[in-house]
């Protein structure tokens, strides 16, 4: 991916939410998956799409020695990787306000650690430089969780439900975030910007798609400099971001025409544009129409940010390490695992990102495995 983009990657620390699989010698980054470190799944992913100098951010000092020792000795000569530690329970947006003095381009790309994907990063990037927005947010299928229940007729399981993670809020097109809740807020009432609602005409409310936690924004610093009271980037600034895109600040050179006495020459550029804009191919987006006046007649140019999305085709895997059942579930579908009344062993559903080959009877050999010892 040839785009100037910096790469953050939150890789945790030691998650209370995977107690007690997590503990000091074993953060949250280096748990198994398939007998690979989790946070491999997305430095690979990244290194597949030519993103090599990247920034790993891990809470708290000891579990940042652990996980640099093995990037280092696992990606040597592959990544340049530089590990940031920050203090314990900052949250996302902390953590990358303390490490902002290194956040030096335009574009940042920010991904979880704990992500397990298979949807190449340059389609999120591209997304986000063909709108020009302020952030672009990832989302896929919210992924099917659950307890097993024996006796299943197959290599899926029956009890297994699709987790609700997320409600949002989509324009017609798919590609822009008019509303979305997460966390506490997902149980609670929606409540919408009219403003939004009044300059998209109508919006398409999910209940099935997940944030993945992979971001790109452009900026960002001022976003962390504005809001030093933020800590989640899931539950405080994609929502502040989303909520705020038609704001009613004047741009810069509608506030001097304005000044200058020369409000209808400002409103005469303005319907030249979006005359401009309506003879285009594409359809103009709400916020251009918004920026200009519904019918052109603004007489200044008012502010507008765009919040876009990219959403995952339905056969990419996309899932979260981030509690113990996903742990479970994520095993499993990168894995072999024995389903259905005869115990067969069935590939999983992600079992092409664990880096394994597969016989025709779904067995595996390690390439650590030596003839005539004993393994587990």
């Amino acid at each position: 991916m040839g785009m100037d983009f910096q790469v953050v990657v939150l890789a945790g620390g030691t998650s209370k939410k995977l107690l007690p699989l997590v503990s000091k010698e074993v953060p949250k980054a280096l748990l198994p998956v398939a007998n690979r470190p989790v946070l491999s799944y997305v430095l690979e992913l990244l290194e597949q799409s030519n993103l090599k100098d990247l920034i790993v951010v891990v809470e708290g000092e000891y579990a940042a020695l652990l996980v640099g020792g093995w990037i280092s000795s696992a990606y040597v000569d592959r990544l340049h990787v530089e590990v940031a530690a920050v203090p314990e329970d900052v949250g996302t947006t902390g953590a990358l306000r303390a490490i902002a003095h290194h956040l030096t381009a335009n574009d940042i790309l920010v991904v979880s650690g704990d992500l397990i994907c298979d949807v190449p990063p340059g389609a999120v990037a591209a997304a986000h430089r063909r709108h020009d927005a302020v952030v672009t947010a990832m989302l896929c299928s919210a992924p099917i969780c659950g307890p097993s229940e024996s006796g299943s007729s197959s290599g899926k399981d029956k009890a297994k439900k699709p987790g609700r993670h997320n409600v949002i809020g989509l324009d017609p097109t798919k590609q822009f975030l008019l509303h979305i809740a997460a966390g506490a807020e997902v149980e609670k009432d929606i409540r919408i910007q009219k403003s939004i609602l009044r300059a998209v005409g109508e919006m398409e409310i999910r209940a099935d798609l997940m944030d993945a936690h992979f971001y790109a924004f452009k900026r960002f610093e001022e976003v962390l400099n504005q809001k030093e009271t933020f800590q989640s980037l899931k539950q405080d600034v994609l929502p502040y971001l989303v909520r705020s895109q038609l704001r009613s600040e004047l741009l810069l050179n509608g506030a001097q025409a304005e000044e200058n006495g020369n409000e209808k020459d400002a409103s005469q550029n303005n319907k030249i544009k979006l005359s401009q804009l309506l003879s285009n191919a594409s359809t103009p987006s709400f916020h251009e129409r918004y920026a200009l006046g519904l019918k052109g007649s603004a007489s200044v140019s008012r502010k507008t940010h765009k919040c876009c999305v990219y959403i995952a085709s339905k056969s990419k895997y996309c899932a979260r390490l981030n509690s113990i059942q996903a742990f479970s579930d994520i095993n499993r579908d990168v894995s072999c695992y024995s389903g259905g009344p005869s115990r067969l062993l069935v590939t999983g559903d992600a079992s092409h990102l664990s880096g394994y080959s597969f016989s025709a009877q779904n067995n595996i050999i390690h390439p650590s495995a030596v003839l005539g010892s004993k393994t587990t």
